[in-house]
């Protein structure tokens, strides 16, 4: 196919402009050969692998397929302890421990920041490309990142993230709208209410920076695609649709929820990780709400809430289970 943009399949060495997005809570090294040998660049979240994992990980897609990579980041600042804060929202949590009938857990960070050493690790398995999630990490490993040959990417949600990113050495911008599934990449703001959708923010982006523009949000099929870019984006990340491959490793009821979808059924929660991240609206966003006051914050709320996900999928209930989708889930084949 002649794409009219070539500006991002020759900084990435792809066939496609088309990008895999990096969810850390489905995608497995061989989603990311399918995606990597059909001609679009497969990516690896890192968000729940460990730095001494990493080499691991790698060396299992490279066994399958020298096509160029990326692996993902989350570069969130690290969060300092707050036993006050825990404490009130495991009481928050307190009548679910008690219906499902398991202990209140500890405290503990499920995802560790980027520091020096993921940075070793990231270097020593050589991805083609290297994306980031909340920003970008400090300057001298952005320097050691770039220094090694990795194209770099990153998420903005809004057109001064976006000129942040570019001025901070970034070779091309993701414009995540908010009907993006996940968590959203905003690093400069905290204001949820005010992210733009994906169909205003591309073309302002596009505007703002020099470097190609990824449009992210809302993009399931072709159609998606081409809007994107006639909106001047030079390529697009997908997420949601590559949670119906055989690939994916979706538990059980996430793929009913996935299935059952309709367009307004997802909602943007801190509920599960003490960031706004979309997902299909289920009885623990409900109840709490969107943003409770007593949530922790990011990734501090994770541990209280996984014991009561885990006791309930038992039971093959989504109450407690964060069921990450975008806006178009309906769109996608198998839905």
């Amino acid at each position: 196919m002649r794409w009219p943009d070539r500006r991002l399949l020759d900084l990435l060495q792809v066939e496609h402009p088309i990008i895999q997005a990096p969810m850390g809570s489905c995608t497995t090294p061989e989603m990311v050969v399918a995606v990597a040998e059909a001609g679009g660049l497969g990516s690896f979240s890192t968000a729940r692998t460990p730095a001494n994992e990493i080499g691991e990980v790698v060396a299992a897609i490279r066994a399958r397929t020298r096509k160029p990579i990326n692996l993902n980041f989350f570069c969130h600042a690290e969060v300092k302890p707050d036993p006050i804060r825990d404490d009130a929202w495991r009481r928050r949590l307190a009548r679910y421990y008690v219906e499902l009938g398991v202990d209140a857990p500890g405290t503990s960070a499920i995802r560790d920041p980027f520091d020096a050493e993921m940075c070793d690790a990231l270097v020593a398995a050589a991805p083609e490309i290297v994306s980031f999630h909340f920003g970008l990490p400090d300057a001298s490993l952005v320097r050691r990142i770039k220094d090694a040959g990795c194209v770099l990417l990153s998420s903005a949600t809004t057109v001064e993230e976006a000129r942040w990113l570019e001025h901070h050495g970034v070779d091309a911008v993701i414009a995540q709208g908010a009907e993006a599934g996940g968590h959203r990449g905003m690093f400069l703001t905290t204001d949820v209410a005010t992210q733009v959708g994906t169909l205003a923010l591309v073309p302002q982006v596009v505007d703002a920076v020099e470097v190609p523009v990824i449009a992210a949000g809302g993009i399931a099929d072709g159609r998606g695609i081409a809007a994107a870019l006639a909106l001047g984006a030079s390529g697009v990340q997908c997420g949601t649709a590559y949670m119906f491959c055989p690939e994916a490793t979706v538990s059980p009821v996430h793929r009913i929820a996935l299935r059952a979808a309709r367009d307004d059924s997802t909602a943007i929660s801190s509920v599960f990780t003490g960031r706004p991240a979309r997902s299909i609206a289920n009885r623990l966003m409900r109840e709490l709400g969107p943003h409770p006051d007593a949530v922790p914050q990011f990734p501090m709320a994770s541990a209280a809430v996984r014991p009561l996900a885990q006791a309930a999928e038992t039971k093959g209930s989504p109450d407690f289970t964060q069921l990450y989708a975008g806006q178009a889930v309906t769109l996608c084949r198998g839905a």
